[in-house]
């Protein structure tokens, strides 16, 4: 049963953001790599197959008989934080949340009809009381992407390839499909972790959240500067085959690695995109049908070409290297073929054929 309306305001006073969409907030590698998902050959296809098979009924029976559900009379900070966090995202339906016995550390929004949040007693321990705002603000942001949809698929098809693990071709089909996933999931939670600072609007918190999952109930021994510079080092360090090995390490994950989580949000909390958000510029929900999706397309690509460019790992170097080889090779084919830099002038209507060499007499419009 999901609740609507607000009877509280914030805890403490917190810009809201009335009708925000979810690109506001959107990384574009998750857009991009959700765009390239729904491209993989025959996705569509399964995906509506496995919308009708998915047991989401017995997932929230099994949460409902073997979980705490959060509520005004159980966990109620964390229902008020539920509730907060749903207020500042302007998220009219509360979803239910359940706390799950579990020595891990993790937090999960999953649900084809309507989302349902789950955390994990060994997180509700871990965090204290903004560190855990920042994860609900992520959890939520999940929710009004509508990414638990995906997760919810992820999940299934994770445990249906052990199941068939021992048929070659099927296995090999499935994990296709969970590879793309885990790509887009990967990207999806960079988006999550910028909600969660929209809802926190604390970027300290959130940096102390996650480093305690990276090393554990332990700040007093650890500092966010060295932890950043650990992220920096993780990207340029190495050569070529640590490269190679930070793809494989990468691979198996749901999740992107928690210094580069930190780099990340660090990064997008002092960019302008986040000002205006907080300034209260962003895009609204009604605005979203009005999408094209060409120009998300093209706005992550121009983030990915933009992030090989910058990227100070070893491959991304190299591939940014060859690029750029191509593409001035490319000018001097282009020069040689149209004769730009030849110094042959085309004539037009001017009669002033006097380029000089390497200017070309000869301006192309394409």
């Amino acid at each position: 049963m999901t609740e609507t309306g607000f009877e509280k305001v914030p805890a403490r006073d917190r810009r809201r953001f009335p009708g925000i969409s979810s690109r506001a907030y959107e990384h574009p590698a998750d857009r991009s790599a959700l765009v390239a998902l729904r491209k993989l050959s025959g996705f569509d296809t399964v995906f509506k197959a496995l919308s009708g098979l998915l047991p989401e009924r017995s997932l929230r029976l099994l949460f409902l008989s073997d979980s705490v559900r959060v509520g005004e009379t159980q966990f109620p900070h964390l229902h008020a934080m539920l509730r907060d966090a749903c207020y500042i995202l302007d998220l009219e339906k509360v979803p239910q949340m359940y706390v799950q016995q579990d020595p891990r550390p993790n937090a999960m929004c999953i649900g084809l009809d309507e989302p349902i949040i789950v955390v994990t007693t060994s997180l509700v321990e871990l965090l204290d009381e903004e560190e855990m705002r920042a994860v609900i603000g992520h959890e939520v942001g999940h929710a009004l992407s509508g990414h638990s949809v995906y997760r919810t698929i992820l999940l299934f098809l994770t445990n249906l390839a052990l199941k068939v693990a021992w048929i070659p071709l099927g296995n090999v089909a499935i994990m296709t499909l969970v590879t793309a996933l885990r790509e887009w999931f990967r990207k999806s939670e960079l988006s999550a972790d910028r909600a969660g600072l929209l809802v926190g609007q604390d970027v300290t918190a959130s940096m102390r959240g996650l480093m305690k999952l990276a090393g554990g109930n332990h700040l007093h021994e650890m500092n966010v500067d060295a932890f950043l510079e650990q992220a920096d080092e993780y990207e340029k360090g190495g050569d070529l085959r640590d490269s190679v090995l930070k793809i494989l390490n990468m691979l198996p994950r749901t999740h992107p690695f928690t210094t580069v989580r930190a780099a990340e949000l660090k990064k997008w909390s002092q960019s302008r995109d986040y000002q205006r958000i907080m300034d209260g510029h962003y895009p609204r929900r009604e605005e979203d049908k009005d999408t094209s999706v060409t120009d998300s397309f093209r706005e992550s690509a121009a983030h990915y070409a933009d992030s090989v460019r910058t990227s100070k790992d070893p491959l991304f170097k190299l591939v940014g290297d060859i690029a750029g080889g191509a593409a001035d090779m490319g000018g001097r084919l282009r020069d040689k073929f149209t004769g730009a830099g030849a110094g042959a002038g085309s004539g037009g209507g001017s009669g002033t054929d006097t380029a000089s060499e390497g200017k070309g007499g000869a301006t192309g419009q394409g």
